[in-house]
């Protein structure tokens, strides 16, 4: 089975969050198999940045779903979007 490589954007809830404590809270909640494999940020609007993360994961039916799900159920987190998914 192969690995797909998916940047997700994660937006805080507040632009007053801590970005680095909000990047522990998600990889701590990664699904078995997945893994960040980098980070980034993105000045999205009015002071508030959003946390790109480069998530690897393997390529089976769900694809960055559990991820996807994860992440939005973090503490701090508003939305997550998949901006760029490719196999690896």
């Amino acid at each position: 089975m192969g690995k797909v490589a998916a940047v997700l954007k994660v937006m805080p809830d507040s632009p007053e969050a801590d970005l680095d404590e909000l990047q522990e809270r998600l990889s701590e909640s990664l699904p078995e198999g997945a893994k960040i494999n980098g980070t980034d940020t993105d000045e999205v609007a009015f002071g508030l940045t959003a946390l790109l993360a480069t998530v690897i994961v393997p390529d089976d039916a769900g694809g960055t779903e559990a991820v996807e799900d994860a992440f939005g159920n973090v503490e701090g987190v508003e939305s997550v979007s998949v901006e760029e998914v490719g196999r690896i």
